[in-house]
């Protein structure tokens, strides 16, 4: 069965005039052989550090702002592996990326396999027009990106995000998932589908 393995990167978030410093989760996905890396923060380096020795299968990114898809095509260039992404995150892509742009078409239903694996993407629109989540269904998790976190949704108070979108994503997609489903979020600490039912009031 596939695991999960985690590392932190620290760099930049920059968005409509400002720069903020932010640490990111690099989420890997797979079994000894393969993975899929969930967003590309920061560092190819620190990247790889948890990869290791596996064959990355693809590069899929939550959504388009900077400091989740920063240093996709470099990593691209090191493994050989594609770069998924929501095409509704253009703008935000090319803001990054004006000369480049990602390999796969994420929609919502599709199927991503790696190591055994099933990780569905959920498009929940709100912080991003294109920000999705992967839920892991037989390994109890969901990597939500930016849409959720411990404490609540995602910021909404920049271009291209919505408070009453995200919040219609989470409680109409991620609200129905098991209750026990453990959350792994862009930033910070994991929390629980449970958890966040319970304190999201409005």
């Amino acid at each position: 069965m596939a695991r999960v393995d985690h590392a932190v990167a620290s760099g930049t978030f920059s968005l409509d005039g400002e720069t903020f410093e932010v640490d990111n989760n690099i989420w890997v996905v797979g079994d000894d052989r393969e993975c899929v890396v969930i967003d590309a923060p920061h560092s190819v380096e620190d990247i790889l550090a948890v990869v290791g020795d596996r064959t990355v299968t693809a590069i899929v990114c939550t959504h388009a702002h900077d400091d989740h898809v920063r240093v996709a095509p470099a990593l691209r260039e090191r493994v050989g592996a594609p770069i998924m992404l929501h095409p509704a995150d253009r703008p935000l892509w090319e803001l990054t990326h004006p000369d480049t742009t990602w390999d796969v078409d994420l929609a919502d239903g599709d199927t991503i396999t790696v190591g055994g694996t099933e990780l569905r993407v959920l498009h929940t629109p709100g912080h991003a027009p294109g920000a999705v989540c992967l839920y892991a269904e037989d390994i109890g998790c969901v990597f939500t990106g930016d849409t959720l976190f411990q404490g609540g949704p995602g910021a909404t108070g920049r271009s291209y995000s919505d408070a009453d979108v995200i919040r219609e994503s989470i409680r109409s997609t991620l609200f129905t998932l098991p209750e026990d489903t453990v959350v792994h979020t862009g930033h910070g600490d994991d929390t629980t589908i449970a958890a966040e039912k319970a304190g999201m009031t409005d």
